[in-house]
């Protein structure tokens, strides 16, 4: 079986200010560049195979000292991507409300069935990390991997490989903080186990918590 770290990337302004970041490319803060250096020093004591992470800067910068640290190279996966939230990329939820009331308020009925205007289904954007993860698996299929991605994605995989109905991502994930540790056993063929949510690599460096 393999098991994967999965880590959410560093802070960035826009989560600091509880803005939704899905396709935009927004900068780490300092507080983000601390976490990925925490994150960094984890690393360098644990036995990982393989670092994975999404192209996004703010991803990739958080999971390259890691993979220094590691004597390792990050391979870069566009199926880690976060989900394309549409109109609703850079707005706060308040801003919304004013923009598109009656969608926003679909969304938070069934975030799936009624995804954000001009965004992507998140079923499949669930379906492409899974594919990704489950590759991952085959040819690690005793490994341990570190994946460093983004909230909503790595909430919705969560869901998907547990069996939980990818609807209720935000009320059983309400959230996961930045450069936090949730690691996810995933057995050939067989049900995957969650075996620890949003565990700090260190005590050293806190993360601002956003629910998207």
């Amino acid at each position: 079986m393999t098991d994967f770290i999965l880590v959410r990337h560093g802070e960035t302004q826009w989560h600091a200010e509880n803005r939704y970041a899905g396709r935009t490319d927004v900068p780490l803060t300092e507080l983000g560049h601390q976490q990925a250096a925490t994150l960094a020093a984890w690393a360098a004591g644990q036995r990982l195979d393989a670092v994975l992470c999404s192209p996004l800067s703010r991803a990739r910068l958080t999971a390259e000292p890691a993979a220094t640290a590691l004597g390792l190279t990050p391979r870069v996966d566009e199926r880690l991507y976060e989900v394309d939230f549409g109109r609703g990329d850079g707005l706060t939820r308040a801003e919304m409300a004013e923009e598109f009331p009656d969608a926003l308020a679909a969304f938070l009925a069934d975030p799936v069935a009624h995804h954000l205007p001009g965004g992507e289904d998140p079923a499949a954007a669930a379906d492409r990390a899974v594919d990704c993860l489950e590759e991952a698996a085959r040819e690690l299929p005793d490994g341990r991997v570190l994946v460093v991605a983004h909230s909503t994605l790595v909430r919705l995989v969560l869901c998907k490989l547990l069996g939980i109905p990818l609807a209720r991502y935000r009320q059983v994930f309400p959230a996961l903080e930045n450069g936090a540790l949730t690691e996810l056993r995933l057995p050939p063929g067989g049900q995957a186990s969650l075996l620890r949510l949003n565990a700090p690599a260190t005590a050293t460096a806190t993360a601002a918590t956003t629910t998207h």
